[in-house]
């Protein structure tokens, strides 16, 4: 019997297990802006943006003091964060880049625009937008053709004039 997942499914939230708890909560919250929800001691915290009982979850219940998940091994490749405007993605990439955050790289896919960095357990976290549907590419058959081409930071930044 087939099935398929409710369109208005969503996934709710990512936890995360990191080796230093406060380091973490200065990359997400004191970083990328997220809002501490509730802390529990040293070993874990909840996160989110607008309120919301988490968005991410962050642990050292396993992880203390332990060191990254091996690249080429079975795991998250990364947690992605959808802005919604292109203004805010311009907004979170102009205050990382003034931050000296290093980046891992940075995307047009067509139907979003993406920044990608690692976290400080070298968790990939890709901050992104969505275009509007109307404006996803697709084929003649009204197939989606997503890509992969270089994003345009300079036009990224003139968002922040408008």
């Amino acid at each position: 019997m087939s099935y398929t997942v409710p369109a208005q499914t969503r996934i709710g939230h990512v936890h995360l297990k990191v080796s230093d708890l406060q380091r973490s909560l200065d990359f997400y919250c004191g970083l990328l802006g997220f809002e501490l929800m509730v802390k529990y001691g040293e070993q874990a915290a909840f996160i989110s943006a607008g309120g919301y009982h988490h968005h991410l979850g962050l642990n050292t219940w396993h992880s203390k003091g332990m060191p990254p998940a091996p690249e080429n091994a079975a795991g998250l490749y990364h947690t992605a964060i959808l802005y919604p405007e292109r203004k805010d993605l311009a907004a979170i990439y102009k205050r990382l880049a003034e931050a000296g955050v290093r980046f891992t790289g940075f995307a047009d896919h067509g139907v979003s625009e993406a920044l990608y960095l690692n976290d400080p357990d070298e968790n990939g976290v890709e901050l992104y937008w969505d275009r509007p549907r109307e404006q996803w590419p697709v084929d003649e058959e009204g197939n989606l053709t997503m890509y992969t081409h270089r994003l345009d930071l300079a036009g990224l930044l003139r968002e922040l004039d408008k």
